[in-house]
């Protein structure tokens, strides 16, 4: 199930870093950038995160937050934030509950095996809890520049 522009957000509550719970309700008068993305600490999603993380003063002076999302265990986030000294939340949704919510636990395909899997999404969301945009499957490289600017435009 496909999100579009105007649909309310799918509410969630999930375990972040930080000891934190994050939620919708909890995101309410605040835009959100939710980037979800498949597995900790490989290429595709380093590259991203370190996107994401060298804007982040810039998303927090246009009243945004961003948060990544992903399957991995906390212990996983903990270790990856740590490394790579990330200064936003990335939250644990190990039920896929969320992710398929927001349509992005999908069939995916390598080397002709089928398997189920994250689709690189980015979900905007303005501080009524409206999806505001939506950037599907991803290509990392300037990706996060788009999201700042669309964050900053909303």
């Amino acid at each position: 199930m496909a999100l579009n522009p105007g649909d309310p957000a799918p509410d969630f509550s999930l375990p972040a870093t930080g000891d934190e719970t994050l939620s919708l309700a909890g995101l309410k008068g605040r835009k959100a950038v939710l980037y979800f993305y498949p597995k900790d600490d490989t290429s595709g999603c380093t590259l991203e995160a370190q996107a994401f993380n060298a804007l982040t003063d810039a998303f927090a002076a246009a009243d945004t937050v961003v948060i990544g999302v992903s399957p991995d265990p906390m212990k996983s986030h903990d270790k990856f934030r740590e490394k790579y000294g990330l200064g936003f939340p990335l939250a644990s949704d190990e039920t896929k509950a969320m992710l398929e919510a927001y349509g992005v636990w999908v069939e995916k395909s390598m080397y002709g095996r089928k398997y189920m899997g994250v689709e690189r999404t980015t979900v905007l969301i303005d501080r009524d809890g409206t999806i505001a945009q939506v950037w599907p499957k991803v290509k990392v490289p300037g990706h996060a520049d788009a999201v700042l600017a669309a964050a900053k435009a909303l």
